[in-house]
């Protein structure tokens, strides 16, 4: 049994019952002596001591003893990666360290972070706009979103249990599941869907008029994403205070970034009904994660179905950790999740020596990439475009282009991989995006970079006008 460590948790919990640690003692029927070690980290919790704190503080023990280290270390390294640290950057055990003993400052300089980077991100923005002079140091509401995502790991049980509940009966059949959809929401809540002509809908895929109890569906969407749209919307009016618990603790404050986190939450409900976890991830493991296999088998987008392989974070039940990334053909990350150590770049694109920019070019093809990251990390990726609902005849170039990533360690449980040569095979160098990439002689840098401070060498020219 993994050990439990609350130290910190421990001591604020006492300070804000304004008790010594000798009063703590009596009340939990330990010594103070016992206290102190629990209190810096020398003794483990026991399961039994974690019940006498609800008992007698009525605090959850799941809120303290919930381990996301994994997740936030690797936050943590990538924040430091910033040139702001490159003469103070603690090593792997400092920060290991920090974890353990000072939890809430780990925190705060993460917070402290990320309003950094939005209000540099801002600032940038307000030199293209000087009229629009709104607030700089508020993080933008996709970042917010992104990093409740994150701490979770993106997986959250109480979505899985109400997907799990969602059929009592049992799950109807992939052909069946379009009509079962629409007649519960019809039968169970009085919502009648029409499939609406595309030039009906003033270039929308799905609107609730809840006035009129009328789910309108564009015919723009396919099978799959018409079901999935149909799930979502039940989602939202079934799951409705699952999710708003959820948005209660996910530290996004705007009303922009509490919607987003609604669609998101709503949008994880909607996969865990179509894939239900553990058939998801069993047929997962047999196909060594053949995502077109695995879209088929569900009756889902293969975008849908490589957004719930990152989710397969269930104590116990673990799939494959991915970092999931999707952009456009001008490079800008249009959706990111992460179950890994990957740090994905939060402002600007992705690294333009990722090869899920070529797939534009091979429109449908599984490319496959090792790369490896400053730090020397290592990760097989794979990439591929999607399509988007066509409107009309001048929008059919509406491809994007999605990637799948995971530790090399993982790769040979991942069928793509069986055409690549893992051992002594090269490596692609990226980075997290040029801002901050410390590669100075990639011919694909498109800026120069602020951890790059060497004067320019006015006699010399090397890949790029920054390597000179």
């Amino acid at each position: 049994m993994r050990k439990t460590f609350i130290g910190p948790h421990l001591r604020r919990l006492r300070q804000e019952a304004s008790e010594t640690q000798a009063q703590m003692a009596r009340r939990l029927g330990i010594s103070a002596a016992y206290v102190n070690l629990l209190e810096n980290n020398q003794r483990s919790v026991s399961v039994a001591l974690l019940l006498r704190l609800f008992e007698h503080y009525g605090v959850d023990w799941h809120d303290i003893a919930e381990d996301g280290t994994g997740a936030q270390l690797a936050d943590l390294r990538g924040a430091l990666h910033d040139p702001l640290f490159d003469d103070i950057r603690p090593d792997l055990q400092e920060l290991r360290g920090a974890q353990t003993h000072a939890p809430q400052l780990i925190k705060a300089f993460l917070r402290l972070h990320h309003a950094y980077l939005g209000a540099s991100d801002q600032l940038l923005a307000l030199a293209a706009r000087p009229d629009d002079m709104g607030p700089v140091f508020a993080a933008s509401p996709e970042g917010a979103v992104h990093h409740f995502f994150r701490r979770q790991r993106n997986h959250f049980p109480a979505l899985e249990q109400a997907a799990a509940d969602f059929w009592p009966s049992g799950t109807p059949s992939t052909d069946d599941l379009y009509a079962a959809l629409k007649a519960r929401l019809r039968q169970d809540h009085g919502i009648a869907t029409q499939l609406v002509r595309v030039s009906d809908m003033a270039r929308s895929l799905r609107h609730y008029d809840q006035a009129n109890a009328e789910l309108r569906l564009s015919e723009a969407l396919d099978h799959p994403n018409r079901v999935f749209q149909l799930t979502h919307v039940l989602g939202l009016i079934e799951c409705r205070d699952t999710l708003e618990t959820l948005l209660q603790g996910s530290g996004v404050d705007s009303p922009q970034g509490r919607s987003r986190a609604l669609v998101e939450l709503a949008n994880y409900f909607a996969a865990a009904v179509l894939m239900p976890y553990d058939a998801f991830l069993a047929e997962a493991r047999a196909s060594k994660y053949d995502f077109d296999h695995l879209a088929t088998r569900f009756g889902v987008s293969f975008e849908q179905a490589c957004h719930r392989a990152t989710t397969m974070q269930r104590e116990g039940a673990q799939g494959v950790p991915f970092f999931f990334l999707r952009v456009d053909k001008a490079g800008n990350v249009t959706k990111r999740f992460n179950a890994t150590d990957f740090h994905l770049a939060e402002y600007g694109g992705a690294c333009p020596k990722l090869d899920v920019h070529m797939t534009f070019r091979l429109p449908g093809r599984i490319v496959p990439q090792l790369v490896e990251m400053p730090d020397a990390s290592q990760y097989f990726v794979f990439a591929r475009t999607v399509d988007r609902p066509i409107f009309e005849r001048h929008g059919q170039d509406n491809r994007l282009a999605v990637a799948m990533g995971c530790t090399i360690a993982h790769a040979p449980e991942i069928s793509y991989a069986e055409s690549v040569a893992l051992q002594g095979a090269p490596f692609t160098q990226i980075g997290i995006n040029c801002r901050i990439c410390p590669r100075a002689g990639c011919e694909q840098r498109a800026h120069q970079a602020s951890v790059l401070t060497t004067p320019v060498d006015e006699s010399r020219r090397g890949p790029t006008r920054y390597d000179a």
